[in-house]
């Protein structure tokens, strides 16, 4: 019975969080683990103490889902403020619009077309004698062509990615639309917006539940399996086998901050496509909550570069030359009896916080029905 399951996470982020709280309301007793002074994972927000400014410690993060039994979950501990993500992007001297749209187009070109001549204008742009692209850029290259690709994404990719597009899967473009109208909009989905009192405020609330204790600055050693029915495990998985296959690839951030006077940039969010220069984007956090007015503004500039062993993991990369490590580490998650591994890095995937979600709510559902 669920009752008498005894069940530790490892990590106090959205999966973490949201399998603890559906255990826990369905009996179960959960101990909950995370190596920092704090919960929400790289979601975590916080007031900034002079300005009163809603900041995203690790970067920012903004919600946005089509599933709607993930949006109906998140607001049931928070009201979500309506919030459409707009970003822009400095390239040379000019500032445009992204995602690249009619407006874009336009702009860069110096032209005034429709959508139906811009959708040709761009067809002939692109690079014919490439067939089914093996990697980023020639993706770029067939779709956009050269112009396009040099100006917003080869300098910014490869100083987010740390490697050459032409290294990096073409799967990961798919996720950048082109748009032949004027909608800027940075994300398709219905459901957009940000936690009027932040993620941490959300995770807080996922975890406030007398069955659930919560240890932080406590890592959760493989050593103590047999003390728990089942494990749920949200940290890197080459971590939790000690690395005995080698490190897997990940991404880290430095975030510089900026403190200033009144509004900094005018929008949440400025890339930076030209590799001359060091930072990939600016973020604004106040503009995530138009309705509140603050004098002061705080803003992060954003440095990407490799993660050491001591650094904080951001991105998995999957680069070509890991999935045979990679495939090494699946195995071994699969062979070990009583530990599910959960999230972006015990699953070492890019997914976003709605997935996430979806997933713990998920695995939470399939182990309390016995099949985990």
């Amino acid at each position: 019975m669920a009752e008498k399951r005894y069940i530790a996470i490892a990590g106090a982020g959205f999966s973490g969080a949201v399998i603890a709280h559906q255990c826990a309301q369905a009996g179960c007793r959960v101990e909950v683990f995370d190596t920092r002074g704090h919960v929400g994972g790289n979601c975590h927000t916080v007031r900034d103490a002079d300005s009163g400014v809603l900041v995203h410690q690790y970067g920012p993060h903004i919600f946005h889902t089509d599933n709607r039994g993930v949006w109906d979950f998140v607001n049931q501990f928070d009201q979500f403020t309506p919030y459409v993500h707009r970003v822009k992007a400095t390239s040379g001297d000019r500032v445009f619009s992204l995602p690249i749209n009619l407006l874009t187009i336009n702009q860069f070109f110096g032209k005034k077309f429709s959508p139906s001549e811009a959708q040709r204008f761009i067809a002939e742009m692109g690079d014919k004698n490439i067939g089914e692209p093996v990697n980023f850029e020639e993706q770029a290259l067939k779709f956009v062509g050269r112009d396009l690709y040099e100006a917003f994404f080869e300098g910014y990719t490869t100083k987010q990615w740390g490697v050459h597009p032409r290294e990096l899967p073409a799967s990961i473009l798919k996720r950048l639309p082109v748009r032949f109208n004027y909608d800027d909009n940075y994300f398709n989905h219905p459901f957009q917006g940000i936690p009027a009192h932040g993620y941490t405020h959300i995770v807080e609330k996922l975890l406030d539940q007398e069955n659930i204790r919560v240890h932080l600055n406590a890592p959760l050693s493989r050593d103590v399996r047999g003390d728990f029915d089942h494990i749920f495990y949200s940290g890197p998985v080459d971590g939790w086998f000690g690395y005995c296959e080698g490190r897997l690839g990940y991404r880290t951030l430095d975030l510089e901050t900026v403190r200033a006077t009144g509004d900094f940039q005018g929008c949440s969010q400025m890339n930076y496509g030209d590799q001359s220069v060091p930072f990939t984007r600016i973020t604004e956090y106040k503009h995530f909550l138009p309705a509140e007015s603050h004098g002061l503004t705080v803003c992060h500039r954003e440095f990407s570069r490799a993660c050491g062993e001591h650094d904080i993991p951001y991105y998995p990369i999957r680069l070509v030359n890991e999935k045979a490590m990679l495939s090494r580490y699946e195995a071994l998650a699969k062979s070990e009896v009583g530990v599910s591994f959960v999230g972006r890095l015990g699953t070492y995937r890019y997914i976003d916080m709605d997935v996430t979600i979806s997933e713990a709510l998920g695995t939470a559902r399939a182990f309390l029905c016995g099949k985990v």
